[in-house]
């Protein structure tokens, strides 16, 4: 199976696209580590949370995140919770749930250097999870 974060995202009105079953989303979830699989309301998204040191540095976590949709074509949702709090929800809008876009993205955010901008306890509990 070809590595996610080495694939491209391919346009979302592609007319052929469409959100697949939450089997198929579970197959490709040991792909996106630190990703949950959520149903909100009968809509699959991807969704992940991390605590960052500041505020500010949640908005330059947001802008590596940014930089990363953008050269896809494929946006997520993104929350500043509290002061400290990032949240990325990933799905595609325009079929209403999860596609192979979803979890290339993820896989990309996985590979980011984002350290820099985590808390100490986020970095410390991820590594012994790790």
């Amino acid at each position: 199976m070809e590595d996610l974060s080495t694939k491209k995202c391919v346009p979302c009105n592609t007319k052929d696209l469409r959100s697949m079953s939450e089997e198929a989303a579970n197959q490709l979830m040991w792909q996106v580590t630190g990703w949950d699989l959520l149903n909100d309301g009968g809509t699959l998204k991807l969704h992940r949370s991390w605590k960052v040191k500041t505020f500010s540095k949640g908005l330059e976590f947001f802008q590596e995140v940014a930089n990363v949709a953008e050269a896809e074509g494929h946006h997520p949702d993104l929350h500043l919770v509290g002061w400290n709090n990032v949240i990325i929800d990933i799905w595609t809008h325009s079929v209403g749930g999860l596609t192979e876009n979803d979890f290339i993205l993820a896989a990309k955010i996985n590979g980011l250097d984002l350290q820099h901008l985590l808390s100490k306890k986020t970095t410390k509990s991820a590594q012994s999870s790790a």
